[in-house]
């Protein structure tokens, strides 16, 4: 579509089509068309949960109808890694089924998805497959927000997993009375051991000041399903073998060996919304942290976590059709090469920086901020080029999630460059989407949040009943 003209233009990234106005421009065409259809694309997990999301879309035989592929294939795509699936139900567009299976297939444009929400995540064979409006639109929603979070009542430990520190808390009603946080180096280990007894330790530590544990709670990198380990990128020097023998189940295992009381893990990104919503003490929260990766996490409405993946780093936010590509999915213009370390390394080079290439990207990252405090206009540019996108991409997520707040931080969001981020975000939601802007409130952690936070958030997730008190 030639229609797409962004009021504001990212200064690194000028050919970056934002989804949100590809999306709105598609929504032109199939207003002025009277054959337009309702489509309906229902994603079914492993344990049968499931989510429909409506869209409309031009009628088959419209002069423009190959933008539908490309409209529906990209909302696949986002609503995958945001809710799960190992089952794509189409109904009300029967000519893209056949496609979409071939994109999403083994041997296809999406295999790594393909895998990913087959075998990896659900254990089960990832397939697209055709059904009827009427089925798709009875669909069951009702699992898709999980009784945890925000319990703070009677002796609690919440533990945070990092890449480079591990962390843990006990508290007693709420209140924080011990807290410690210990270096590690999870990526680079092979041997189980160190991480079964890495996080042993935290609750042994944390242990010796309460009186007694009545519930855990852990938050960690990566995809939990019923409290096992799926995927995770701080096991990833486990063989396969032994991470299924070891890992997969390590926190049930855990949970045995103190006496089986209530032991929740949720992804990092849940629970990083989960304490934004303690903390402002409002709910529709979506959590995005900018680090090593981007990371994500949802407080519903009522105040719920949900059982979805919220995994936006591999979400399309930007169109063009030679958009940067993730270097671990192979698709284009998902948000990892935007709001990331890596899409610094990767505007920094269109800035100017020079930066060697073996030069590892946390570095890059710092000589970037170090270059912000002395108002580099390279830098500069940088975080502003994030910031355009970033309020671009609000604009698209607000499509998926109901929202009220945005929750900021990771390391790309330190300093003066985490305010020029916010800043530009704003300017483009006020200029593009004024009405998503009034609506929409934008905030980084306070101090609070960020000493303790993530593990208070934690130890909240698992109930306590009267009878385990």
């Amino acid at each position: 579509m030639t229609d797409i003209r962004p009021k504001i233009t990212p200064p690194l990234d000028p050919a970056f089509v934002p989804a949100s106005l590809w999306t709105r421009a598609y929504g032109r065409l199939v207003a002025n068309d009277n054959g337009a259809r309702d489509v309906e694309i229902t994603l079914v997990r492993g344990d049968g949960g499931r989510t429909t999301h409506r869209t409309r879309a031009l009628a088959a035989g419209h002069p423009r109808a190959a933008l539908t592929l490309r409209h529906i294939e990209r909302m696949i795509k986002f609503l995958l890694w945001q809710r799960g699936g190992c089952r794509v139900l189409i109904a009300g567009a029967d000519e893209l089924v056949e496609p979409l299976k071939r994109i999403y297939g083994a041997q296809g444009e999406r295999a790594f998805d393909c895998e990913m929400m087959g075998a990896k995540i659900y254990g089960k064979p990832f397939e697209v497959a055709r059904a009827d409006v009427s089925n798709a639109a009875s669909s069951s929603e009702s699992q898709d927000e999980l009784s945890v979070g925000g319990h703070l009542d009677g002796c609690r430990i919440g533990f945070d997993l990092g890449g480079s520190d591990r962390k843990v808390a006990a508290l007693i009603d709420g209140r924080v009375v011990f807290s410690e946080e210990i270096p590690w180096s999870p990526y680079f280990e092979k041997d189980p051991s160190y991480h079964i007894d890495g996080v042993q330790d935290l609750l042994v530590r944390a242990a010796a000041h309460l009186p007694r544990v009545d519930a855990i709670g852990g938050s960690s990198a990566g995809v939990y399903v019923n409290n096992e380990v799926r995927v995770a990128s701080l096991f990833r020097n486990i063989t396969p073998e032994l991470f299924e023998k070891k890992i997969r189940r390590m926190f049930p295992d855990l949970r045995e060996r103190w006496g089986g009381v209530p032991f929740e893990v949720a992804n990092d990104g849940e629970v990083t919304a989960l304490a934004g919503s303690m903390f402002m003490k409002d709910n529709a929260v979506l959590g995005v942290s900018m680090g090593t990766s981007q990371a994500g996490g949802y407080v519903t409405p009522k105040g719920g976590i949900t059982p979805w993946l919220n995994e936006l780093a591999f979400t399309p936010i930007d169109y063009r059709e030679d958009a940067p590509r993730d270097e671990w999915s192979g698709d284009g213009g998902c948000g990892v090469q935007y709001f990331s370390q890596q899409g610094v390394a990767r505007l920094a080079r269109a800035a100017g920086f020079g930066f060697p290439e073996t030069m590892p990207m946390p570095e890059q990252l710092e000589a970037v901020q170090a270059a912000m405090t002395k108002d580099d206009p390279r830098a500069r540019a940088i975080y502003e080029t994030v910031g355009d996108c970033f309020g671009y991409s609000l604009a698209h997520y607000a499509d998926f999630y109901e929202l009220r707040n945005i929750l900021i931080l990771g390391r790309v969001t330190s300093g003066e460059g985490g305010r020029v981020i916010i800043d530009r975000a704003r300017a483009v939601l006020d200029a593009e989407f004024p009405e998503l802007s009034t609506r929409l409130a934008l905030r980084t952690p306070g101090e609070q949040e960020k000493r303790h936070g993530q593990a208070i958030a934690a130890a909240s997730l698992p109930a306590i009943t009267d009878v385990q008190k």
